[in-house]
């Protein structure tokens, strides 16, 4: 008996299996860095860590140590340090007087206390830094 091919059981070229196979490592290789990236993201640093991250979106952690609302500077920021009180600071949180109000009074609510901040971390004079733009950015962390 002789087989007979129908043309709907027609095999694909191999060129066409090349490409299915091609797109499917695109597309497996999309839907690895979508799951993976925010996973990178909630890596924690430390204040002293970040100065090897600046560029990069972070969360950073530390005691707030100094703080300092800047009423009468341009912008009235309030500064938030951690680990190391200014002068000496290894990394700053900085709140902008037009953001302010949302945060109450940082100064006080944030001082002695063990915080996350994430953000992109910037450098101002070769302090590494993350401006917080809402309290959502910032997580009070339990004393251990």
């Amino acid at each position: 008996m002789k087989t007979i091919l129908s043309p709907l059981f027609v095999q694909p070229r191999r060129s066409s299996l090349l490409l299915l196979m091609l797109v499917c490592l695109i597309f497996a290789l999309v839907l690895a860095l979508v799951i993976i990236q925010p996973a990178l993201a909630q890596k924690n640093l430390t204040a002293a860590e970040a100065k090897d991250h600046v560029g990069e979106t972070a969360t950073v952690c530390g005691n707030v140590v100094s703080t300092r609302y800047a009423a009468s500077a341009k912008g009235q920021p309030t500064f938030l340090n951690l680990d190391n009180p200014y002068p000496n600071q290894i990394f700053t949180i900085v709140i902008w007087g037009n953001n302010r109000s949302q945060f109450g009074r940082p100064e006080i609510e944030y001082s002695e206390k063990r915080i996350c901040v994430t953000g992109k971390i910037t450098e101002y004079r070769g302090i590494p830094e993350v401006i917080a733009e809402s309290p959502a950015r910032i997580r009070v962390e339990p004393r251990s």
